[in-house]
């Protein structure tokens, strides 16, 4: 899927726990990181009509997509994370997301199926595809990303502004705001409403 899904994935599960500003980006980051093997696409197309190409995106796009890669992901977050445990279970959480997602829809234009070496270093044995998987400019793929999308706006606007700024509908005694405050938040990315609302208003 596209990096634009993976982000918007990882922003979303970063988000459903309650973390600093730190460690929902590392979380999100870990949604996102494995697609930096993907870079090796420009030095191949700025010497794909020379004598000598590199064919670095070729031969290793997908290479950090592996099991070895996840746990680096999570260690570093560990490290960097101001709540270690769940930061880093949540970054190796979201880098599995971002391998389901290539998983379900990374079809290339030509048809091939980019399989996922998930052992690699160790073994090429278990490559990961899915037979029905989608083109990466499928309609599938795009409606995931709609969808994220729209979830995350509408958290911001439908609820977090309309109801902390300017009071526009009332809640139930379920959904009173001190105990539900957290899943907007979480959906939103937005700073705690102490912090926040005096500047919105």
């Amino acid at each position: 899927m596209s990096p634009i899904t993976h982000f918007l994935s990882g922003w979303v599960i970063a988000n459903c726990a309650k973390l600093d500003r730190r460690d929902r980006s590392l979380v999100t980051l870990a949604c996102v990181i494995p697609d930096i093997d993907g870079i090796g696409i420009i030095p191949e197309l700025l010497t794909r009509n020379s004598a000598h190409p590199l064919l670095w995106f070729t031969h290793y796009h997908h290479s950090l997509h592996s099991l070895v890669f996840a746990v680096v992901v999570a260690v570093v977050a560990f490290v960097l994370a101001s709540k270690k445990w769940e930061t880093a279970a949540l970054s190796l959480l979201t880098f599995h997301v971002h391998l389901l997602e290539d998983v379900l829809g990374s079809r290339g234009p030509d048809g091939y199926q980019w399989p996922i070496a998930y052992l690699k270093p160790f073994s090429s044995t278990l490559q990961l595809t899915l037979p029905g998987q989608w083109g990466l400019n499928s309609w599938p793929n795009i409606a995931v990303t709609v969808a994220l999308y729209v979830v995350r706006m509408f958290a911001i606007t439908g609820f977090y502004h309309r109801y902390f700024s300017h009071r526009s509908f009332k809640t139930s005694r379920v959904l009173r705001v001190e105990d539900q405050e957290v899943v907007v938040e979480s959906v939103t990315v937005e700073d705690h409403l102490i912090e926040m609302e005096p500047g919105v208003r």
